[in-house]
């Protein structure tokens, strides 16, 4: 089976293994059903498109209405699903998904904010900013700012995602710690950082597509798309520095190596290739050392985290959950992150592979550049 086969294959496997998924508003469905919208972009099979309209449909009324939403809860992690609703309302034309975007947009005028001004990642976590986050809110704050023209809110889109760069980011290793509270209070934060204490694998992936998905939108002329360009290409370089030599893949805990407990998971690590492609494919990652880091990466991952009996393709090691607070077990340690359950086809690992699989696929055909 070639490559460029498996974005498909893994398409494929998800309308199978789940034709009817109950009706729900979701970060999950979010990112799964980005990645069905990818590929069928990517290969004009519109089955794929039709089963995400049809799943969206289903908590999205004719007045924008979204069943199961909660503006109160204050969740940057309710708003992915939102990016889809510009893709359906290009699809269709049709007017209520732009109201149903419009009803999620209101949510950031009065979303809590650190005093430094970046969104708390929910109203129940005070203060704090988690990596994660950046991909659930920027990516549609920006997109929602570019359509409507509003320059205010694209900048400060921008600066959410820049914001981590201040705040999180380790000077010794170039990676990032998964979460941040400003004020110091947590019991997982360092009380002079205040910074979680571990480099989680998929809080990083979430940043780095986050990072792409956001410049891809940006205006070739847009004042900081630099600073954006400058910041994928230091997270890229920290994180083939921890690379597995021998698979090509990311560590649970990024920086900890093949220590006792920790694993090659799944979902972050292909979120990782995703960035990295994309930033090749558009030109961000210059290098060709990028390219050829995308694509052994890939193999990696079909070689040691895909199998496949007849058309299902199935993904194996993926962290379920895991997060900052709420019960002291949550504490960011090494040991936390190596106790949340391994499974196989959650829907993050799922849509993170098929994401990294379409754009190694394109980057493969833009550029003429073969697997190595």
């Amino acid at each position: 089976m070639k490559q460029q086969d498996w974005s498909v294959r893994m398409a494929d496997a998800t309308l199978a293994r789940w034709p009817a998924l109950p009706p729900a508003w979701s970060h999950e469905y979010g990112v799964l059903f980005k990645a069905l919208m990818a590929v069928a972009r990517s290969t004009g099979t519109t089955r794929y498109a039709d089963y995400v309209q049809q799943h969206v449909d289903a908590v999205v009324d004719q007045r924008g209405h979204i069943r199961g939403y909660e503006r109160e809860h204050y969740s940057l992690d309710e708003l992915n699903s939102g990016r889809l609703l510009f893709e359906l309302f290009d699809r269709t034309g049709q007017s209520h998904y732009l109201n149903a975007a419009a009803t999620l947009r209101l949510q950031l005028d009065t979303h809590p904010r650190t005093r430094s001004g970046g969104f708390w990642h929910k109203a129940k976590y005070p203060n704090q900013m988690f990596l994660d986050g950046i991909y659930m809110g920027a990516p549609f704050y920006a997109e929602y700012a570019i359509r409507k023209g509003d320059a205010a809110a694209l900048d400060d889109a921008v600066s959410q995602v820049l914001m981590p760069r201040a705040n999180q980011r380790d000077d010794e290793t170039g990676l990032y710690f998964h979460g941040w509270d400003e004020s110091r209070e947590q019991f997982w934060a360092n009380p002079q950082t205040g910074c979680s204490a571990s480099f989680w694998n998929r809080a990083t992936g979430w940043y780095a597509m986050a990072i792409v998905d956001v410049l891809e939108l940006l205006p070739s002329n847009y004042p900081r798309r630099q600073a954006l360009i400058d910041l994928l290409g230091d997270l890229m370089k920290a994180l083939l520095g921890v690379q597995d030599e021998k698979t090509r893949l990311w560590w649970q805990v990024l920086d900890q190596g093949p220590r006792e407990g920790n694993y090659l998971e799944a979902s972050g690590s292909c979120m990782i290739i995703y960035a990295l492609a994309k930033g090749a494919r558009l030109r961000y990652l210059q290098d060709e050392a990028f390219h050829v880091a995308a694509h052994r990466a890939m193999d990696g991952a079909v070689r040691h985290l895909v199998t496949s009996e007849g058309s299902m393709a199935s993904i194996r090691d993926v962290c379920k959950t895991a997060g900052l607070g709420d019960t002291p077990r949550r504490d960011g340690s090494f040991d936390y992150y190596i106790s949340e359950p391994r499974v196989a086809d959650d829907y993050k690992g799922v849509a993170a592979f098929m994401l990294a699989a379409d754009e190694v696929e394109q980057l493969a055909r833009d550029w003429a550049v073969a697997p190595v």
